[in-house]
């Protein structure tokens, strides 16, 4: 499968902030025995390199991503880490030329037909919508949508069980970001069980809503 096709068929891509490496493996674990073999690794600490590495390394078979990609720098830190994409929170032009250019795929932040329009200039098939619930939600989404008709959306940003539905419903949507399932006191606390189970629900839950 393409890396959009296992977007559409997880549903949901857990966005994690590791502060300590050494949770990486633990979380990984946690998110393939519940269902998600995937993960938007976001880069805002200095530990994140290391975490795409560790777990892209122990579980090879895990869609592991770089989120909060700001430089090419960190494109190229997080791909020789091991990151299969790399999502950025705005429409960067240099970040996504340079993404296309060598082939790694790429979901930039879009949240005006001027960037989607952007977007579908470079030929990208699906964007990031961020921050969703704060930009308009999947009522701007479809709004936006209506002319764009070739492009697919990932939005992320206060999504969470009780709206889920809202968005997955909606054939733009082709999965959304998440982390209401590994929120960073968890990961803190070691409530990798927890992590687990609350995961194998965010499933269950896309099944529901998409059958």
């Amino acid at each position: 499968m393409t890396i959009n096709e296992q977007f559409k068929e997880y549903g949901v891509v857990p966005v994690v902030v590791l502060n300590d490496a050494k949770n990486a493996l633990p979380l990984a674990k946690a998110l393939v025995e519940g269902g998600l073999a995937c993960a938007e690794v976001t880069f805002r600490t200095d530990a994140a390199e290391e975490s795409i590495r560790l777990m892209s390394e122990a579980y090879p078979e895990m869609l592991v991503g770089a989120g909060t990609v700001l430089t090419i720098d960190q494109v190229n830190r997080a791909v020789k880490a091991g990151a299969k994409f790399i999502v950025s929170p705005g429409f960067d032009p240099e970040i996504v030329d340079y993404c296309l250019e060598n082939n790694i795929p790429v979901l930039p932040g879009c949240i005006t037909p001027s960037e989607v329009a952007q977007a579908v200039k470079r030929g990208l098939k699906v964007v990031k919508f961020f921050p969703a619930e704060q930009a308009g939600g999947i009522a701007m989404i479809k709004a936006m949508a209506a002319p764009y008709t070739m492009v697919k959306f990932m939005p992320t940003g206060g999504i969470n069980t009780k709206n889920l539905a809202d968005y997955l419903s909606c054939d733009k949507i082709l999965c959304c970001g998440g982390s209401w399932m590994v929120k960073g006191d968890m990961i803190k606390a070691g409530e990798f069980d927890k992590i687990t189970a609350m995961t194998k629900e965010a499933v269950a839950k896309v099944k529901e809503i998409r059958g």
